[in-house]
């Protein structure tokens, strides 16, 4: 293929890559951006139950291993704007205490190299970026903020408006959700009932494509590379700077040479290539010697739950409203717990690879009727044995120890009681595995100390004096909130501070 070169190489076009992308674009930056897949069709398979979920339409065929050796498809998309494409859309900030130590029952969340002061303005820039819609005053948890929601929060159907208030009655306070959404006056959001796991065919949803990569490339700074994978990062002869890439194509494989490189993707497979990258002056991986490229792999104690009420019917289109935050720091003995949140309305056919073998669809669209669906997240802590490691065939592992599973179990107990004292006759619980790998994080932690960090407090590789990596891999901790917010505003503030936009 032919050489590529620009003064920044971001590779991988996500919500790092490409939230890093515009904001070095509209500073006048010459930005490539590398992405190893294409762009995904606007076709109408996007809003299929059948083609997302059974026939994994949009998932690479790709195999990892988890720790004990297993095979599993891993739940990442390799195409223009990443994960986004088919995320939720919830934007929420994380708590300003989760910049802190935060003591938990298993263990301590660590404390981040910079404040959620430091990245309070760069939230809002993000929201902005985003189309981020939102209520303030109804999270008691939330954190303080300088700028409003730039728009106000989606309105809740009839029944979603219902269950807040009967949650409510049970003294808890049901807020509005954080939503990337395109539903300002003129937007394109229709509310259609396939978003939350869908890729979106109107451009809708805030993603990193429609959001970061395309902006950018209109700034006419910014340029797009699709189905380039990069192989190796190739350092000079001190070792302390990025030469140049070794990049596959098309047409085989190249070379990309810049003055500056972002890596952006996603904390697995960010860790994977610094790893992969090895050399004479970086023996045990690119950027690692502080032994902790690959380290505290986190991804969140997950689970879905399926509360059904067998004398109500479920009619809601857009249910992703609504979220429950009151025991995020405190469950009532000093220790968070984590939040609720609910999902997009589950379909029957998605039912389908949690639902015991046998049951017919009839069955499952009969329950999905009658049900409503959340999110219940608590915090992953961090843990040297939850790792992430390449071997010489390129194999990745992810080895996943999953601390604070306790807590997590201690909140689902919480859920179901609460969802079962406002009417809901049984409560339906789906853990997140290892494939269900959504909210990576961990791997290539930000901190002061280059001895037990990888990054600096802007991303910049502690060793690599030209090498940033902005995605979720430079989160201290994993906090108990969904992170794509988090990093763009990240993404923001290195571009702003760093020398990453000289």
């Amino acid at each position: 293929m032919q050489h590529l070169s620009a003064d920044v190489v971001v590779i991988g076009s996500g919500m790092g890559g490409g939230t890093t992308a515009l904001a070095l674009a509209r500073r006048g930056v010459d930005v490539l951006v590398l992405e190893r897949g294409q762009r995904l069709p606007r076709e109408p398979e996007n809003w299929s139950s059948q083609a997302v979920f059974i026939e994994r339409r949009y998932k690479p065929a790709e195999q990892w291993l988890d720790g004990g050796g297993r095979l599993f498809a891993p739940g990442v998309h390799y195409v223009v704007g990443g994960s986004t494409k088919v995320y939720g859309a919830s934007l929420p900030r994380l708590r300003e205490q989760d910049f802190t130590a935060v003591e938990h029952h298993e263990g301590t969340s660590p404390a981040w190299p910079f404040s959620y002061s430091d990245l309070e303005p760069y939230y809002g820039e993000a929201e902005r970026m985003y189309r981020v819609h939102g209520r303030e005053g109804e999270d008691p948890t939330a954190p303080w903020r300088s700028t409003p929601f730039p728009y106000p929060a989606v309105d809740h159907e009839p029944y979603v408006a219902d269950l807040a208030a009967r949650l409510r009655a049970q003294g808890v306070s049901p807020s509005s959700n954080a939503m990337g959404v395109d539903l300002r006056p003129g937007g394109s959001c229709i509310r259609s009932p396939t978003c939350d796991g869908f890729p979106c065919p109107l451009g809708a949803k805030s993603d990193a494509e429609t959001c970061g990569i395309d902006p950018a490339v209109a700034t006419g700074h910014a340029r797009l590379e699709t189905g380039v994978r990069v192989r190796r990062i190739v350092t000079d002869g001190t070792g302390r700077r990025v030469d140049h890439l070794v990049v596959e194509g098309p047409d085989g494989l190249g070379k990309v040479t810049g003055r500056r490189f972002v890596l952006a993707a996603g904390a697995v497979n960010s860790a994977a290539l610094l790893l992969a990258s090895a050399d004479d002056k970086h023996p045990n991986g690119l950027a690692n010697s502080s032994a902790q490229v690959g380290r505290s792999f986190m991804m969140h104690n997950n689970a879905h739950i399926v509360a059904v009420d067998v004398d109500r019917r479920n009619d809601v289109t857009f249910q992703k409203t609504l979220g429950v935050n009151d025991w995020y720091l405190d469950g009532g003995d000093g220790f968070p717990l984590g939040s609720m949140q609910l999902i997009g309305k589950v379909q029957g056919v998605m039912m389908k690879s949690a639902a015991p073998r046998g049951v017919p669809l009839a069955v499952l669209n009969r329950v999905a009727h009658r049900s409503v669906e959340w999110l219940v997240m608590s915090e992953d802590l961090p843990s040297p044995d939850s790792r992430v490691t390449v071997d010489s065939a390129g194999r990745i592992t992810t080895a996943r120890v999953g601390r604070g599973r306790g807590t997590h179990l201690r909140l689902l107990k919480r859920a179901k009681r609460l969802l079962r004292s406002v009417g809901y006759d049984a409560v339906l619980t789906q853990h997140f595995d290892i494939g269900m790998n959504s909210h990576q994080c961990g791997t290539v932690v930000a901190g002061a100390d280059p001895a037990t960090s990888v990054l600096d407090p802007w991303c910049r590789t502690h060793d690599v004096r030209n090498l940033w990596v902005i995605d979720g891999g430079f989160f201290p901790s994993s906090a108990a909130m969904n992170p794509a917010l988090t990093i763009a505003a990240q993404a923001l503030r290195a571009a702003a501070e760093s020398d990453l936009a000289s």
